[in-house]
């Protein structure tokens, strides 16, 4: 397990923590001072009121928490999120309201999910052939979009 700094930003920041033993990810709350309404349609950044020092070969994502996409249509509009090694501002979720209902936020509510990740880098290397496989340059959809494709 590797040990990351957080560093809280606002009073209403709440660190996050996994609520299971086997849990992928935690949960990111929001950091407001009153209730926020999202309407459909409608998208906001929402603040964590957190900041982290990520080390060297990780990455945070930030993921939907599914409860939210499926009770309320929301969703993340970048979802998912990356979060740098290098970067020390505060934590933001892009959240989008799909459903036909507005929605509101209250202080310290779930709206996201945090996973932690290995980042491998590569080196690009530039060519004029690339070697040949199977699927070449088949794309959306090639293999069909049901059984009977």
């Amino acid at each position: 397990m590797i040990e990351i700094k957080v560093k809280k930003l606002h009073p209403q920041a709440i660190v996050p923590a996994y609520m299971t033993e086997h849990a992928a990810g935690m949960d990111l709350c929001v950091a407001i001072d009153s209730p926020v309404i999202l309407s459909p349609g409608e998208r906001m950044l929402l603040p964590t009121g957190l900041a982290m020092e990520i080390p060297p070969g990780y990455e945070g994502q930030v993921r939907p928490r599914s409860g939210l996409a499926l009770k309320k249509g929301l969703a993340l509009v970048n979802a998912p999120g990356t979060i740098d090694a290098d970067y020390r501002g505060e934590i933001g979720i892009i959240i989008i309201n799909h459903g036909q209902e507005p929605v509101e936020f209250l202080p310290g509510d779930r709206i996201a999910q945090l996973v932690i990740a290995a980042v491998t880098q590569a080196n690009l290397v530039e060519t004029i052939e690339l070697n040949d496989s199977i699927r070449s340059s088949g794309g959306f959809g090639h293999t069909g979009v049901n059984n009977k494709s």
